[in-house]
């Protein structure tokens, strides 16, 4: 495997390296994660102008991208910086519409015209076809009645992508269909909050509202998997972008605090646990760099397997790696002023999204047995 990344990925990167240390420096980064909004406006149309969301999706979907590698390129450089702009719910909608052949909302997202939640998640859901939000006909059109909860940038989106159930009961794969809500339309709630590693989420409460269906009916898990194991890759990435940042600040921490006249990093016993932190990044990243070539290859499980274990991986070395800095720092590593506590945070964030490290480990393991059973 050729672990080089091409030219083409080089530059994107480093154009987003260099927009988010001249544009969003951590401060105005906090700023825009912690306002009304949950993300800066400006910075997201910036962003899109500079073609990184059409990095996300392939050339028939609108975009000049959209490999697994293309993913964890930009992701891991979206969590060096902490950017909080809507990133991964318009790459999760993106992929679930390019399924469905809705491509002209496809190029809105990629323009950044407009924001599309994935609003996907509901209470004690667990596995991806526990959908129990209803969808009925309704004259010409459909009604969704049920709720969901933790939608990413939900209360700032112009448009939501609701999974609603048609047909069958929660837990079973077919029956489920894709529609787009006008969250301004009569029978649509949002109680948008400030999640606690900043950015916003939101609960939304569907009422009679009205829908319009995309793609086939009853058709729509190919899609919602398409979204899900994009997103899956996509925070595998960003944790790793993180933990490396982490890493450089613990490090040089090390380095400066003195203690009994010498640099603490001079102690054999942190030298230890930096080592073991240090090893075990380089196996985050190794399973981050499986998932993205698993990815692109078309045998579903091999391909379920990889992202199941990259997310189990970031999860478990994420948390570590927040936990170890923190307690290498001493209590000044959670204060607000110091970047680290923000990092610290969306680590341990990101193992909860999507599932955590306990679902994908027994996730990996379910389809080793079915592998070895067919």
């Amino acid at each position: 495997m050729d672990f080089q990344q091409s030219e083409d990925r080089r530059m994107i990167a480093e154009t987003l390296r260099r927009f988010v240390a001249d544009e969003l420096p951590i401060d105005a980064r906090n700023k825009a994660a912690y306002g009304e909004r949950g993300h800066d406006p400006a910075a997201w149309a910036r962003l899109a102008e500079l073609g990184i969301a059409g990095a996300l999706f392939p050339e028939d979907a609108g975009g000049f991208g959209g490999h697994g590698f293309d993913i964890a390129v930009l992701f891991e450089e979206l969590g060096r910086g902490l950017v909080v702009e809507p990133f991964l719910g318009s790459l999760m909608a993106g992929r679930a519409l390019a399924v469905t052949g809705d491509h002209d909302r496809l190029a809105a997202i990629v323009a950044g015209e407009t924001i599309v939640a994935f609003a996907h998640d509901e209470a004690g859901a667990d596995e991806v076809a526990d959908i129990a939000v209803r969808a009925d006909r309704a004259g010409d059109g459909w009604r969704i009645e049920g709720t969901k909860i933790v939608v990413p940038h939900g209360e700032a989106a112009g448009l939501l992508l609701v999974t609603a159930r048609t047909a069958g009961e929660a837990g079973e794969r077919d029956g489920v269909s894709l529609f787009l809500v006008d969250p301004s339309d009569p029978g649509v709630t949002r109680r948008g909050y400030t999640n606690i590693d900043g950015g916003r989420s939101a609960d939304i409460g569907f009422d009679a509202a009205p829908a319009t269906l995309v793609g086939g009916e009853g058709a729509g898990a190919a899609a919602i998997e398409a979204a899900t194991d994009a997103g899956l890759l996509a925070l595998s990435a960003e944790a790793l972008g993180a933990m490396e940042v982490v890493r450089d600040l613990t490090l040089d921490y090390l380095r400066t605090r003195q203690q009994f006249g010498v640099a603490i990093g001079k102690f054999q016993a942190l030298q230890h646990r930096m080592a073991d932190l240090l090893l075990e990044i380089e196996q985050a990243r190794s399973a981050v760099i499986n998932a993205a070539a698993a990815f692109d290859e078309p045998t579903s499980s091999a391909r379920s397997r990889a992202l199941a274990a990259a997310k189990y991986t970031a999860g478990r070395i994420g948390r570590m790696v927040a936990e170890e800095a923190v307690q290498l720092h001493g209590g000044i590593g959670m204060t607000w002023e110091l970047p680290l506590s923000h990092y610290a945070k969306r680590l341990v964030m990101i193992d909860h999204q999507l599932g955590d490290e306990d679902h994908h480990l027994a996730r990996y393991i379910a389809l080793g047995r079915d592998a070895q059973g067919s």
